[in-house]
């Protein structure tokens, strides 16, 4: 009972800081050390990735009719701009395919530590605040997922392989690198939300494939409560991202990356070591 409650708590702390740049990765590093679950590192491995499904479940229901590419209308029964959307999210996909696959278990060893989450944590703070002021007076020139070309949907992909480092954020890095192409806060958050579907449908599979499908009863019930309270999450702080981007910019993102960077440099560099 004590593991399904840690689970829960996991799987809120996933959904919100998932889709907030704020990397979800090295909130949960520093969850794990105070309420571990009591399980093999094989199944917390897994189990701290593969509740990222709870989140993908999330977008796809907020966004169903935008994802949904096929439609019962007298005119066709295929949507051009899903279709097209889904294609550019495709093309986005293929550096984290050719770069995250032969190198996702190398980047986990030598960078999933305290002393690298830190300081990515802080150098993406850093940019987040530096873009966003240089960004201050500039006119988007991509304010729609339909008036994103492929070309840039690829450079976007391209800033989404930086994820693959623990510490940066998926969503943080894929909008920061949006936004410096031209793009909207609302565009880049939406295509990165998409983005994420394949992205973290994929390494939830490959986790899963790699731990083996011999779960016992309580391990599913486990990983079940954190995809749950995931997805559940996910659902409130999707909506409420996109309401602050309206009228508000990342700078306070940066911020707190900064202050979450310092505090796990400072529990784990000297609290947890005494």
């Amino acid at each position: 009972m004590i593991d399904i409650i840690k689970a829960v708590i996991i799987g809120i702390i996933e959904g919100i800081t998932e889709w907030l740049p704020v990397s979800s990765t090295g909130h949960i590093f520093l969850a794990n050390e105070f309420i571990k679950l009591n399980a093999s590192e094989q199944f917390l491995e897994m189990f701290d990735v593969v509740i990222q499904l709870g989140a993908i479940f999330a977008v796809v229901l907020l966004y169903f009719k935008k994802l949904w590419p096929f439609t019962t209308k007298a005119n066709g029964f295929i949507k051009k701009d899903s279709f097209n959307m889904w294609f550019k999210v495709l093309v986005a996909v293929i550096p984290a395919i050719v770069i995250g696959l032969p190198f996702d278990d190398l980047l986990q060893k030598y960078f999933y530590n305290y002393l690298s989450i830190t300081a990515v944590l802080i150098i993406y703070g850093i940019l987040f605040i530096v873009v966003e002021r240089i960004n201050r007076n500039r006119t988007p020139k991509i304010n729609d997922i339909d008036t994103l070309d492929y070309k840039t949907a690829l450079l976007i992909g391209a800033f989404q392989v930086l994820a693959l480092i623990p510490g940066t954020s998926r969503s943080g890095a894929t909008i920061l690198g949006a936004i410096l192409l031209g793009v909207s806060r609302s565009t880049a958050a939406e295509f990165s939300f998409f983005l994420s579907v394949p992205v973290m449908f994929g390494a939830s599979l490959l986790k899963i494939v790699k731990f083996g499908f011999d779960f016992t009863p309580t391990q599913i019930v486990i990983l079940l409560a954190g995809m749950i309270s995931a997805f559940l999450t996910s659902v409130l702080f999707i909506k409420l991202l996109m309401n602050y981007i309206k009228k508000r910019d990342f700078t306070v993102f940066g911020y707190y990356r900064i202050a979450i960077g310092i505090v796990l440099f400072i529990v784990f560099g000297f609290v947890l070591k005494n």
